[in-house]
């Protein structure tokens, strides 16, 4: 194992955690606010803020998927040591981790059953730069109305039509997260 695999996590593991986990819940429950995240310094290409979102929510019974814009030898020996999160195919993954592009096509990933809504996958979008501009979401945690630049509107307005089905989004871009539900609507403004 080398010295880059054992680097880049937590410094204060606990606190850490806490603080990441706080940001996560915030920004699935507040859709579009964007939130500061950081802590973690994984391998590129990945994000602090996704690093921190992995350091937090995935451990050894949690199954990752890295799409081809982060399937790195450097990343995937960093999420093994760091959390211990099995690499699978996207067909079976709880958590995966790439751009939108590389994450393509989607409907691979896991939406949850009738029964078991709750075992869909949740994506980890690397963006270029996160901005509350873009598509209005409304919904669940949303006084009103809020903005996010979004890949594409379309593919989240199909996930919402499954509802209570359908996969959970956080989008990052270097140590900010925001987060979209899959109880949130999309609209092409």
């Amino acid at each position: 194992m080398t010295e880059q695999y054992l680097e880049g996590g937590f410094a204060d593991p606990p606190r850490a955690a806490a603080h990441a986990f706080r940001a996560a819940l915030q920004a699935l429950s507040r859709p579009g606010r964007i939130e500061t995240l950081s802590g973690a310094t994984p391998p590129a290409p990945c994000s602090p803020a996704a690093g921190a979102l992995l350091l937090t929510l995935c451990d050894g019974t949690t199954p990752v998927h890295l799409g081809p814009s982060h399937d790195t030898e450097a990343l995937r020996g960093w999420i093994t040591f760091h959390t211990g999160a099995p690499l699978v195919s996207a067909e079976t993954a709880a958590f995966a981790l790439g751009t939108w592009e590389a994450l393509q096509p989607i409907h691979r990933f896991a939406i949850g059953t009738a029964e078991y809504p709750d075992r869909a996958a949740t994506l980890i979008v690397e963006m270029p730069a996160l901005s509350a501009t873009g598509a209005r979401l409304t919904g669940p945690g949303i006084e009103t109305e809020a903005r996010l630049c979004l890949p594409e509107t379309a593919a989240f307005q199909q996930n919402r039509a499954r509802f209570p089905l359908g996969f959970d989004c956080f989008f990052t871009s270097g140590d900010r997260v925001a987060g979209l539900p899959r109880s949130t609507r999309v609209e092409e403004v």
